[in-house]
């Protein structure tokens, strides 16, 4: 965001004066503060802005937002009611005034691989931003917006949140013309108490959508089919659910890739995506929806699914030293662990299938009874081994016990697990490493790399 008035921007933060000059940029953050930058002191649970806005000044920054008063120079500071709510007003006017096609992203699991399917979809078409790894919260999505510039025809925005309201806040902000929602599933069950409730905070979206504008939800969720709103155009993908607009068949999971077919509007296309999974193909559906809502020839969105790369820590497939790494480790629930275990057992593999797991956080009253259900699992896809660290992933390895697994072991440290896992592996083996973000296995994977 740049070449903005100091005057226009005191008008739409409803500062508590004017001041005059220009910015050249928005900045949240006091150890990147550049001249002639407007710095935001925002204010959270374990940090305030506020405290750094006289060094913000010093450093050359044009002036300041804060929304309680100090020491810093008043001439220089314009007062508001909330510094964060005027962030998400300088975002949602930049993003008016710049007017890119904005599709928002939401769910329980799979945003982030969905949203950057339809991007690889939508920069067949359009120059777009999308969002940079998990900003996708009340501060990091302004900040994605506030990036956008006028070469940008698109962005491909991802919504997230931790309570009813948030999605409702980050939707008016966004005003997207598409939205997307991946599912409902029991991620921050621990907050909001029940997937009704987790439903009405994920269908929030609406609130910032257009008359008219199209709505893409997974028909295969119980908790999304048949959702109903006259003042939308909603579209439903699925697997399962053979009513849905769009729907895939003949799915074949390859090491690393999955091909399938796409059936839309009674015809048939092709589609390959570099990921392996039915969960990637609802993913890889929602994409090609978006695609053919923005007036992509259907052929032309479903080649473009191709394109999708695999992002982080996300079924990242690395072989070594003749055995195989899914890296898969940058979060998990019960239905994205559900998804990695039916996927590693239809995985071509001349060794064993190891699930190497951690706990699964967030879960509420839950979590028990989620555990178990993904140690019954590992036996009833006939794993090798799971080997588990975490309080509740003693509950995996119990039930996989119960279920059959021939060797399943638990874990009360990260690096006992670890020293498990290097003594253990062998060529032609496939370690599947997936836990929620908070357990970072991802120490794991490195250690695997260094002294297997």
């Amino acid at each position: 965001m740049s070449g903005y008035s100091l005057s226009e921007i005191s008008e739409w933060i409803c500062a508590d004066k004017k001041l005059f000059g220009t910015v050249n940029e928005i900045v949240t953050d006091s150890r990147k503060i550049t001249p002639g930058c407007l710095f935001i002191a925002l204010e959270g649970e374990f940090f305030d802005g506020h405290r750094f806005i006289t060094e913000a000044l010093e450093k050359g920054a044009a002036a300041a937002v804060a929304h309680k008063k100090g020491e810093e120079p008043a001439e220089k500071t314009l007062y508001v009611g909330n510094t964060e709510r005027a962030l998400r007003a300088l975002a949602r006017l930049h993003r008016i005034k710049i007017d890119p096609v904005a599709i928002g992203v939401t769910g329980s699991v799979g945003k982030t691989t969905t949203r950057e399917m339809i991007a690889a979809v939508v920069r067949q078409k359009y120059h777009t931003l999308t969002t940079k790894e998990n900003l996708n919260n009340n501060i990091g999505m302004p900040q994605t917006l506030l990036e956008l510039t006028p070469a940008h025809q698109a962005s491909v925005i991802e919504m997230g949140m931790t309570a009813l309201g948030e999605i409702e806040e980050l939707a008016t902000t966004l005003l997207p013309q598409i939205g997307v929602i991946t599912n409902i599933g029991v991620s921050h069950m621990e907050r909001l108490g029940s997937q009704q409730n987790i439903r009405r905070a994920k269908l929030e979206i609406v609130q910032g959508l257009r008359e008219g504008a199209p709505l893409l939800l997974n028909g295969d969720d119980p908790l999304l089919w048949g959702y109903e709103n006259p003042d939308l155009k909603v579209i439903f993908y699925g697997i399962e659910n053979k009513d849905c607009q769009i729907t895939a068949k003949d799915l074949v999971v390859l090491m690393g890739s999955t091909t399938f077919t796409i059936c839309y509007q009674g015809e048939k296309y092709a589609a390959h995506i570099p990921c392996m999974g039915r969960h990637n193909v609802l993913n890889a559906l929602a994409a090609f929806g978006v695609g053919v809502c923005l007036g992509m020839e259907p052929k032309e969105a479903a080649a473009a699914l191709e394109k999708y790369q695999v992002t982080g820590w996300r079924q990242k497939i690395t072989p070594f030293h003749g055995f195989t790494v899914v890296e898969d480790c940058y979060n998990a629930g019960p239905e994205s662990m559900k998804a990695a275990l039916t996927t590693l057992a239809g995985m071509p593999c001349t060794g064993r299938r190891i699930a190497v797991l951690a706990d699964m956080l967030e879960l509420g009253h839950l979590s028990q009874q989620a555990h178990q259900m993904i140690g019954q699992l590992a036996g009833q896809t006939h794993l090798d081994a799971v080997y588990a660290y975490g309080e509740m992933a003693k509950l995996i390895v119990e039930e996989a016990k119960n279920a059959g697994v021939p060797d399943a072991v638990w874990f009360s440290q990260k690096q006992a697990l670890t020293d498990h896992v290097l003594s253990q592996v062998q060529k032609g083996d496939i370690l599947w490493v997936k836990g929620s973000h908070g357990m970072a296995l991802e120490t794991l994977v490195e250690a695997i790399y260094q002294q297997a």
